[in-house]
């Protein structure tokens, strides 16, 4: 799996950042300061990478949490069959299927091409060309 730690305080939105083992986008983050010896809360608000629900974890401000690595890669379509499409990466030519999200049934077609993501070794097309 690919991911970095990183101190919360670090984080602003539009990072991303993993919780309960799902890569995230943050939506927001809200810092509050406790009484005279505490420390600092981070309320994180984020919505998954591939599946698009709302996460809410609050964390002190000092800990730290896991990050993705996202790698974003240019492919073109091979074939469609059904919901499932076969892509060649244009980098390393590497050739496999990829399932293709509802909302590009219509566009994705054989010759296109689509950038596809890597995330925590799962692969989602996120544009068609």
């Amino acid at each position: 799996m690919d991911k970095k730690v990183v101190n919360v305080g670090a984080l602003k939105v539009g990072n991303y950042v993993i919780f309960n083992e799902v890569a995230c986008r943050i939506s927001s983050i809200d810092i509050s300061r406790t009484g005279k010896h505490g420390h600092a809360k981070a309320k994180i608000a984020a919505i998954g990478l591939i599946d698009g629900r709302k996460i809410i974890k609050i964390h002190p401000h000092g800990d730290k949490v896991d990050v993705p690595i996202v790698e974003k890669e240019n492919a073109q379509v091979l074939s469609v069959q059904g919901a499932v499409a076969t892509i060649m990466d244009l980098k390393t030519y590497e050739t496999f299927d990829i399932k293709i999200p509802e909302e590009f049934k219509d566009e994705v077609a054989e010759g296109k091409q689509v950038l596809y993501w890597l995330i925590l070794g799962e692969k989602i097309i996120k544009q068609v060309k």
